[in-house]
């Protein structure tokens, strides 16, 4: 199968309900396919269960964005000409990192099972791919690093199954970072994406060990979430959202040159969707003092624009 490029950006995380309609909700999108000339966006928002023992994902309640908020963000993306990935993920709700989530190999009464969040999980992913179906969306991710429910390969393809009663797209699973040789059912998506999340210069070595993994599974390949901050020492480090450090527009665009440069001489990686653009902009005054992924009026920006006017088709 062949991928067109992906020239892509994340927006609107976290999905925070009553944030995805409004005049500046519109003006940050339209803003970010002008600014980066993207041809793609993930629609990325998350739902919430208590804690990564909790078997129950709460995708109704606040703060997750409505159904209604969902469409509307699809239908503006889709006026402005721009292919869409509809990206639901899980957090949990005490900030355990959803990689965590996790529950005995084997039921013990008394206990939460993997049978119990998994039923939970189809029925939230499910949800979310009905909507992917009915307003056209060109591919659906089904999660986003899972590193510790990587390992229920049956469990994950009865879910692909499910999407695939009520959703005929592309079909996606984002693994995380350094996992993209860990996950052995890769066979069951149609396009294998991870997080590029990967320390500035050692990008060779991570597309070596990923370039296996795609000419063994023979399925095109992107990055679904890729980004450094804007801050000093992030570029060694750009999945440390904490990491302590002045706001650097130069770091964040040193980052970019590298990872943008190592995937210039891999033509099976089919394109980025990167790390992200918030559904409310910052003033661009502030641009040199914020320290967080969005390139938002940054040194970067220019980087990704330019590096994608010479890649989209």
């Amino acid at each position: 199968m062949h991928l067109p490029y992906i020239a892509g950006m994340t927006w609107g995380w976290t999905g925070v309900r009553g944030t995805w309609t409004g005049d500046a909700a519109k003006h940050s999108m339209t803003l970010m396919a002008q600014r980066l000339h993207v041809n793609w966006t993930a629609i990325t928002f998350a739902a919430h269960q208590d804690t990564a023992w909790s078997t129950t994902i709460h995708y109704e309640d606040e703060p997750t964005v409505t159904d209604d908020e969902i469409r509307t963000a699809i239908s503006q993306a889709h006026n402005l000409g721009l292919q869409v990935c509809l990206k639901p993920v899980v957090n949990v709700s005490d900030g355990t990192w959803r990689a965590h989530i996790n529950f005995f190999d084997h039921d013990v009464p008394c206990e939460p099972t993997w049978g119990q969040w998994f039923d939970s999980y189809t029925r939230f992913i499910v949800h979310y791919a009905r909507i992917a179906e009915d307003m056209n969306v060109a591919m659906f991710c089904i999660g986003c690093e899972m590193v510790n429910t990587d390992r229920r390969a049956n469990q994950w393809r009865d879910v692909i199954h499910a999407v695939r009663q009520v959703y005929s797209g592309l079909i996606t699973y984002n693994c995380d970072k350094y996992q993209e040789d860990n996950v052995t059912w890769w066979d069951a998506v149609d396009v294998i994406s991870s997080s590029g999340y990967y320390p500035h210069g050692t990008w060779d070595t991570e597309l070596d060990r990923i370039e296996n993994v795609v000419r063994r599974e023979n399925k095109p390949f992107f990055f679904m979430e890729a980004g450094c901050p804007s801050r000093e020492g992030s570029q060694h480090l750009p999945n440390d959202w904490n990491l302590v450090g002045e706001p650097s527009g130069a770091a964040q665009a040193q980052w970019y040159d590298d990872a943008f440069h190592a995937c210039d001489t891999r033509p099976w990686v089919r394109g980025f969707m990167l790390w992200d653009w918030p559904a409310h902009l910052y003033h661009p005054d502030e641009a040199a003092t914020n320290d967080d992924y969005c390139l938002y009026e940054k040194p970067a920006e220019r980087t990704v624009r330019k590096y994608y006017d010479a890649h989209r088709q």
